[in-house]
């Protein structure tokens, strides 16, 4: 199995996968996420400030470190994802370029269309 681009996978359409880092990216960028986050390090502080059993403050911290594991895979995924709607957009731009100082608006410009209305589908 070959590793593809993310917005290579599935074709034309998006995979549960897809549908799931959007949802997990919109997710993270809201006021209530970044609540969860504060939550989170105020409870990891306390543990440490009260002295709590070592167990506690172990769990405190895995929690932290896997949530920031999570936010890195989610970061590189949209990260791939816009990186590779903004060069097909370059490209269609290009290609449409070339068409119009030909003189003959063709199947470029139409691509063009589509990728303009890239970021919605990706």
């Amino acid at each position: 199995m070959a590793i593809q681009h993310p917005a290579d996978r599935g074709g034309d359409r998006r995979g549960r996968f897809e549908q799931l880092a959007e949802g997990a990216s919109r997710f993270t960028s809201s006021p209530v996420f970044f609540g969860l986050c504060l939550v989170l390090v105020a409870g990891a502080v306390v543990t440490h400030v009260a002295g709590l059993d070592l167990e506690w403050q172990v769990f405190a911290g895995t929690c932290m470190t896997s949530v920031t594991l999570l936010l890195l895979a989610l970061l590189k995924n949209s990260e791939l994802r816009a990186e590779r709607a903004i060069q097909r957009k370059l490209d269609a731009i290009a290609a449409a370029m070339l068409e119009a100082s030909e003189g003959e608006p063709g199947q470029a410009h139409e691509d063009l269309r589509k990728a303009i209305r890239l970021e919605d589908e990706m």
